[in-house]
């Protein structure tokens, strides 16, 4: 009997090293990003867990049960890198305007009819599975995609304004215009990436700055309203005219007067108490679970999870989590400069930036460098669909070096050609 039960215990280890060895064999790409990918999601079971213990509290369930579910969504978040990292990376030229369309009518649909959390119309409940997703993260992926297809395929008219810009900034508009209702800060990252990525393609520099120009006036004005309806006096916000109240207009001014403002008694709450995380951080942290600040931050396991890091990991494991973040840009970087093929190399750079800026305003605003946004830090902040959306990303990015590795020493597979139009 014993020698049966030897004999099972063999052959399923057997099975489970062949099956491990075919995985670890077909699992290709940029090894260090992969790295990244591993602590950053055994950074985030470790913090989400750690700052769960109120929100735990006030929905009446365990701790355990936020976190099997965080290990179960990165579990699944893993699982989709890899896949997205097996598809040749041309596939995701040809489905670009396809995702791009679905986008836009996604994004109208939310705000209409998009559930609303914290006064917001971002989210859109699927059917069955009863589970919510932001459409903005999709029109973010699909936006990237469709943009590094164009730069592409317009190199010979870069350019020119009507043949090269135009169809590139007009889809960044339709879908900042969406956004920034529910999400200003979301539509300001995108267009500030995508003026980036367009930068490093080659359109005219003069085009780029016209666009910035034209954004940057809506926002000096938000910030001389912001001023304007401020009581210097005893720091208190004004009462606002009714034509300044629509939509989440009066959110934008709090927040921006409270980041103006933050050393006045009347500062955002969030900053506050994340600062107080941060000067109890000290050096080397309190140590992993003892951070005090996550029974008053009101978000400390999303928005503010960086502060949690820095109190229980000191400055010392926040510095740490910054040069991860900057070496995952530099590896998508040196991805880009060895693509042989634009689409490839523009597409790296694009995800890479956009999940590195969304990393680097996320921990900007945790130290009050910028006003609070409601972006999460990619990989780390307990998430479903945002955290999919970005491994998602990090497959295609992955998708690209594989196809670079598999290229290099070769003759390269023919992509789709570009064209003029």
């Amino acid at each position: 009997m014993s020698n049966s039960k030897d004999i099972l215990t063999n052959s399923f280890s057997s099975s489970a090293h062949e099956v491990t060895g075919n995985l670890l064999k077909r699992t290709k790409g940029d090894k260090v990003i992969w790295a990244i990918v591993v602590v950053l999601t055994m950074v985030s079971i470790l913090v989400v867990y750690s700052s769960i213990g109120s929100l735990a509290y006030k929905m009446n369930k365990s701790t355990e049960s936020y976190l099997f579910k965080q290990i179960g969504f990165i579990a699944l978040g893993v699982l989709i890198i890899y896949f997205a990292h097996r598809v040749n990376y041309t596939i995701y030229s040809r489905v670009a305007t396809i995702l791009f369309l679905i986008s836009v009518p996604l994004l109208i649909y939310t705000l209409k009819f998009g559930s609303s959390i914290n006064e917001a119309n971002r989210w859109i409940k699927l059917p069955v599975i009863n589970m919510t997703f932001q459409t903005s993260d999709l029109a973010k992926l699909a936006l990237f995609m469709y943009i590094s297809r164009q730069l592409s395929r317009r190199q010979n008219v870069i350019k020119d304004f009507k043949k090269g810009f135009l169809p590139l900034i007009v889809p960044v508009i339709i879908i900042c215009i969406l956004i920034a209702p529910a999400n200003l800060s979301t539509a300001l990252l995108i267009g500030g990436t995508a003026m980036m990525l367009m930068f490093i393609g080659r359109v005219s520099l003069r085009h780029i700055m016209l666009v910035v120009a034209s954004a940057l006036v809506p926002l000096m004005l938000l910030i001389l309203v912001a001023t304007h309806y401020y009581n210097k006096e005893d720091h208190t916000s004004k009462d606002l005219p009714s034509i300044l109240t629509f939509g989440r207009m009066s959110t934008w001014i709090k927040r921006v007067q409270d980041f103006m403002y933050s050393d006045k008694s009347d500062a955002s709450y969030q900053v506050q108490q994340a600062k107080i995380a941060i000067a109890k951080g000290g050096l080397l942290g309190k140590g992993p679970g003892k951070s005090e600040q996550r029974n008053f931050l009101p978000h400390p396991y999303s928005d503010f999870i960086y502060a949690i890091i820095i109190e229980e990991y000191g400055l010392a494991g926040g510095t740490i989590i910054v040069l991860i973040y900057l070496l995952f840009l530099f590896r998508s970087i040196r991805i880009f400069q060895r693509c042989p093929y634009a689409f490839g190399a523009f597409l790296a750079v694009a995800l890479s930036f956009t999940l590195v800026i969304q990393a680097m305003v996320n921990m900007g605003v945790t130290v009050n460098l910028f006003p609070t946004t409601g972006v999460t830090l990619p990989l780390v902040s307990m998430g479903g669909s945002s955290l999919w959306f970005t491994c998602f990303a990090i497959g295609i990015i992955l998708s690209v070096a594989r196809n670079v590795e598999q290229m290099e020493g070769k003759e390269p597979e023919p992509e789709l050609e570009p064209v003029e139009s």
